[in-house]
């Protein structure tokens, strides 16, 4: 997946007016699939961006973003949540002796993955982030109750971009567009969100990183969430030798981000150092959600599993980034006779990386109206 980024839009209304730069730069390839002329294309492209602008309300759509099981996909996959609290504003701490062996054996790994991608010194010294980057979705749909063991799921392929900000500590601001369809999620330090054209949720419980950020692109925050794994073994990755990493959430973690009609019944993490080079290669999540029946026990589960494979590895700035790889996800429905499989291939590439962002205020943080107006109401019902 090697291709240009448009990042300017003619200004459509004044023909001598500058060019508009783009709130999230997309691949040429999405540009060229937004209509069968020149100016069909740049009209849709104006009511995209008068869409992300208006609420998401968007006037230009495609197959893909009338597609309510893409959207739910390019949700929970685009913008996923790692349930433990990133400890961003403290220095990396290493205490290798305490715990048991495994536990030891995980910190010292971690110890060489600090070293390959930067070091303490250079990774303690970064404050702020912001990435640019193209995707690839290829996505397959398992009908309901199939009995036909030879039936192929429909598939498709969509492509897109996004813009990441991050600021210590749990400041984070994620903007997706893919064909059309727009997901936004963030933190504002103290609570986490997500955002689809027709939807807007808060997590419970403390704010939560992105998973995208274990993707290769934040080092320090890696070494932070498996500082409290165990090491299980070793694993062959793509003909390389590794080291696994596994981490277990706590019952206290999954009760808090649970809520009155959905419990999150355990979410376990994996991380794959590379024994040669001491580099996160492979990145892996298990979560299973029960969404409660409001009479019965008809209830639902929802298994989500994730894959995500790291590759070139290029220093910006003295840190050791990721700038590729793919994330392969299924997601499982079963429960009152509703089973259904989904599942997405997302190709990723990262165009722009740099750190220490001047001027990054908290504003550039702040949730949508709406979970704003939720987190009131629950506020209210607590008190």
């Amino acid at each position: 997946m090697v291709t240009s980024m448009r990042k300017l839009c003619p200004n459509l209304d004044k023909e001598d007016g500058l060019d508009t730069v783009l709130e999230v730069p997309i691949p040429e390839e999405m540009f060229t699939k937004m209509g069968s002329t020149a100016a069909h294309r740049w009209q849709n492209m104006r009511n995209l961006m008068k869409a992300q602008r208006l609420d998401k309300q968007s006037a230009y759509t495609t197959a893909a973003s009338r597609n309510d099981h893409f959207t739910l996909l390019l949700k929970l996959v685009g913008s996923a949540f790692i349930p433990f609290q990133a400890q961003l504003d403290h220095a990396i701490i290493l205490p290798i002796k305490d715990g048991s062996i495994e536990a030891s054996t995980a910190k010292y790994i971690v110890q060489q993955y600090l070293a390959a991608t930067g070091g303490h010194a250079v990774l303690n010294s970064i404050n702020s982030m912001y990435a640019v980057g193209q995707v690839s979705m290829v996505t397959s749909d398992e009908p309901e109750n199939c009995q036909n063991a030879n039936a192929k799921p429909k598939r498709g392929c969509e492509v897109g971009g996004f813009v990441l900000w991050q600021k210590n500590p749990d400041l984070w601001y994620l903007e997706l567009v893919v064909s059309g369809c727009n997901v936004s999620a963030g933190s504002d330090g103290k609570v986490a969100w997500s955002q689809s054209s027709s939807t807007s949720t808060a997590s419970k419980g403390p704010p939560r990183p992105l998973r995208r950020f274990f993707q290769g692109l934040d080092p320090r925050s890696t070494a932070n969430l498996f500082l409290k794994a165990v090491c299980i073994g070793e694993k062959k990755i793509n003909d390389e030798d590794c080291f696994a990493l596994k981490l277990e959430t706590n019952s206290d973690i999954l009760k808090a981000q649970s809520t009155p009609n959905t419990e999150i019944v355990h979410h376990t993490i994996w991380g794959y150092f590379n024994q040669r080079t001491g580099l996160l290669v492979k990145f892996e999540d298990t979560k299973l959600v029960r969404m409660k029946a409001a009479k019965g026990d008809d209830n639902v589960f929802y298994e989500t599993s994730m894959e995500s494979f790291l590759e070139d590895y290029r220093y910006v700035e003295g840190i050791n980034i990721a700038h590729s790889g793919r994330t392969n996800a299924t997601i499982y429905r079963y429960g009152s006779k509703l089973n259904r499989k989904w599942k997405i291939e997302e190709t990723w590439r990262i165009e722009e990386i740099d750190f220490n962002i001047c001027g990054l205020s908290l504003d550039c943080f702040l949730p949508p109206a709406e979970v704003k107006k939720e987190m009131e109401q629950e506020e209210q019902g607590m008190g």
